[in-house]
């Protein structure tokens, strides 16, 4: 990694920066608020560097077109936010199914339908779960602030390469409106091994193909098969999740993004009270952190669900605590922004009333 220079930045310019600086070179995408700053800062910069940015027709297109760029080994992505993402599932089924490695960011807004431009992570299921049709996954990675924005978008790329599959960094309009100091670094290159399947031409090579139709007897399932497996191996290897569980642990807050740093204000103002209140941040959404809130919930430590929609995370909260401790949610959908005093309020509120059931 190689310093470059510290910067004031928003969040949606630090990822089209991060993305330059991470060697992608091709951009196709589609103007929608809140995420627009990301294709107007590429259709400046990419040509000076020798790439090329394409305004499609429609999110549809330019889905169409990055999986077609992804499929000749180049690093490529496309942007959007949340009713544009809805657009673009069928191909990113495809490029699943084809395994094609591309960056898809989602800078979230209102929903469901239209909603509106204020900041949402109503799109976790639509994230988590695929989105599209078909038994697939993509890796989803939740950023918290504006030098994460960076960061994460530079992994991203190089999970995508590693495991040949779309990866979605799950963003919000505060994210990527909001402003902070940024460190702009430029990372190494590495060989993902790319010239053994990329479409580059057979001259001189047999013909290769990248495909997701399988209909020979069996091909089908042993392609889903090899899909699962390499899921598994992700499970086991990319999860990411920053844990603060101070001893004696009376309640630990999970929330992701935004919602993270809001929670964080109010967990550290109990903690100053003389609470003992955690915080535990998935960074990776898919995979979830399952065993690092089990952990905490091995202790007996209740969990608060913080999101800023109506309850989506905390199934998957649900899902790994196993009855081992109390999952409780507190919910802030679309159209009112918490304050830290907002859920310190709900914190206080259920460390109350996990007193009274003790």
């Amino acid at each position: 990694m190689t310093s470059v220079r510290k910067t004031f930045e928003k969040g949606n310019v630090a990822i089209a920066k991060a993305a330059v600086a991470a060697g992608c070179r091709y951009y196709f995408g589609y103007p929608i608020t809140p995420q627009s700053d990301i294709p107007e800062y590429l259709s400046r910069v990419l040509p000076s560097v020798g790439g090329q940015f394409v305004q499609a027709e429609s999110e549809i297109a330019s889905i169409n077109m990055l999986l077609g760029a992804g499929a000749t080994g180049k690093r490529a992505m496309t942007s959007s936010s949340s009713p544009g993402i809805s657009l673009k599932q069928e191909g990113i089924s495809y490029m699943a199914g084809s395994e094609i490695p591309a960056v898809i960011v989602n800078v979230q807004r209102s929903g469901p339908g239209l909603g509106g431009i204020a900041p949402s992570q109503g799109d976790y299921f639509q994230a988590t779960r695929g989105g599209g049709h078909g038994d697939y996954r993509v890796i989803v990675l939740a950023p918290a602030s504006v030098q994460e924005m960076y960061d994460l978008t530079v992994l991203a790329f190089d999970l995508a390469d590693r495991y040949r599959t779309p990866v979605m960094i799950l963003a919000d309009a505060m994210l990527g409106m909001m402003k902070e100091p940024l460190e702009e670094w430029v990372p190494e290159k590495k060989d993902f091994g790319k010239e053994s399947w990329a479409l580059t031409g057979a001259k001189g090579r047999p013909a290769r193909r990248i495909k997701s139709l399988y209909l020979g007897e069996g091909e089908l399932a042993d392609h889903n098969w090899k899909l699962a497996r390499k899921y598994e191996e992700i499970r086991q290897r990319e999860v990411r999740v920053h844990v603060e569980v101070p001893e004696g642990c009376e309640l630990a807050v999970v929330a992701f993004g935004s919602a993270a740093r809001i929670a964080k204000s109010a967990v550290d103002r109990l903690n100053d009270e003389g609470r003992a209140v955690g915080l535990i941040r998935p960074v990776t959404l898919w995979p979830f952190p399952d065993q690092a809130v089990r952990a905490v919930a091995d202790k007996g430590v209740p969990l608060l669900a913080v999101e800023l929609n109506t309850g989506q995370m905390v199934e998957d909260v649900r899902l790994a605590v196993e009855g081992r401790a109390p999952v409780h949610f507190a919910g802030y959908p679309p159209g009112y922004l918490p304050s830290p005093d907002d859920v310190y309020e709900q914190i206080v509120r259920h460390l109350a009333r996990e007193e009274q059931v003790a």
